[in-house]
């Protein structure tokens, strides 16, 4: 049984219809690229599965629940955590106080403190500005701390939306490898990324998108390989 699985979803803003139809599914342990243009409807997807945008029909189930209808907030405690674009930290608080509010679906005050230490180790620089205010540090930095704020939810998945956007080339490189580090140890990986060769080179399978479909699926290396992904998305 899949982990996460998405039937049949429309969504649509208003009379456009930005989901046709798609149908995917993420199972345990692996990491899963969306792929496509700006504008396929990626963000949307994500947007659908957390619950932040209603569809207009399919199903979304979470192990095995249905959780099409669920709110957010509901979500989130199931073990479903979100990396939005943009990585909307809050700007005017410390980075510990932002960390602190990615565990508050969690009773536990020392399992909080474990996650805390975890998370530091993972981002030494976050242990070393986590007084500093949030909007201060740099866009890697601020990733990094929208990573870490999602991971203290201790979610068994994480969808991240283009985690790579805005970023310097040896940041993009740090953040591929601590997906690869956060996949290895043990959660689920769900990335949206326009920067195609990056995502498949980490992801066991992917999905291409485009306006709204899934126009292509497979794994990873073999959409690599493919003549109209290499000419569409990898620049060759």
């Amino acid at each position: 049984m899949a982990m996460l699985q998405v039937t049949d979803l429309e969504v649509s803003y208003g009379m456009i219809q930005a989901i046709k139809g798609i149908s995917f599914d993420v199972k345990q342990g692996e990491v899963i690229a969306l792929i496509g243009a700006n504008g396929a409807g990626k963000t949307t997807i994500l947007h659908t599965v957390t619950g932040l945008l209603k569809s207009k029909s399919g199903k979304i189930e979470f192990e095995g629940k249905d959780i099409t209808k669920l709110a957010g907030n509901k979500i989130v405690s199931l073990g479903m955590a979100h990396v939005p674009e943009g990585r909307r930290v809050f700007a005017d608080l410390s980075v510990l106080e932002n960390l602190r509010l990615g565990a508050y679906t969690r009773k536990d005050k020392q399992e909080i403190e474990d996650t805390l230490q975890m998370i530091y180790k993972r981002f030494p620089r976050l242990e070393e500005r986590k007084s500093q205010l949030a909007g201060t540090l740099s866009g890697g930095e601020q990733q990094m701390l929208a990573m870490g704020r999602a991971l203290m939810s201790h979610p068994k998945i994480i969808l991240m939306d283009e985690p790579s956007m805005g970023l310097s080339p040896i940041f993009v490189s740090e953040i591929f490898d601590i997906i690869k580090e956060i996949s290895a140890g043990g959660t689920t990986v769900l990335v949206v990324e326009q920067n195609a060769k990056k995502a498949l080179s980490i992801a066991n399978r992917a999905y291409v998108l485009e306006t709204g479909k899934i126009v292509l699926n497979g794994a990873a290396k073999e959409l690599l390989e493919n003549d109209s992904v290499k000419k569409a998305y990898l620049g060759e």
